[in-house]
């Protein structure tokens, strides 16, 4: 009798115990501050690698000019020993994320990545000086446009309101 009074007690207190880390667990979670949010990415200032990229690539570069503040650019790069790659991205207003990418590599093989894999479809629409094509995908939707001998690609999880936006204010002076 005595020892099922030991294990009685060794369970007691084994659910006691694990009663007592479930609550300090849970007052934890609630007084600790956490973010569930997306992280604040930082703004960068993308002017020296745009100058760059304009004076050295053999096409046209484009960036937008006239979006608003809330429109964030967060990456840029100039690869001139990667077929004149240009690349700049934008955190959108709305938490999307809208890139601007130009190359002179073989339009099938950087549309394929620039894109993410996404399809060509029929539509073409007119936007500010270009003609571009629109792209869907699983990841990113996409506009392409091929002038001036690159390959202009505007693609991201923005809307294509937001893409078109881009477009729009994309400027090669």
């Amino acid at each position: 009798m005595a020892g099922s009074k030991v294990k009685q007690k060794s369970v007691r207190n084994m659910v006691l115990s694990l009663g007592v880390t479930v609550l300090a667990a849970g007052v934890v979670y609630l007084f600790v501050p956490h973010d569930d949010g997306t992280p604040d990415l930082p703004r960068v200032d993308y002017r020296v690698e745009l100058l760059t990229a304009r004076r050295a690539a053999s096409y046209p570069v484009v960036a937008p000019q006239g979006l608003p503040d809330t429109w964030k650019p967060t990456s840029v790069r100039f690869r001139a020993d990667q077929f004149d790659a240009w690349h700049l991205g934008y955190h959108t207003p709305d938490g999307g994320y809208v890139q601007v990418q130009q190359s002179t590599e073989k339009p099938a093989e950087f549309i394929e990545q620039a894109t993410q894999g996404a399809g060509r479809t029929d539509l073409t629409e007119r936007i500010g000086e270009r003609t571009w094509t629109r792209w869907t995908g699983g990841r990113y939707d996409a506009l392409v446009s091929q002038e001036d001998g690159a390959t202009t690609v505007v693609a991201g999880t923005g809307s294509f309101g937001e893409l078109t936006r881009m477009a729009k204010a994309l400027r090669a002076e």
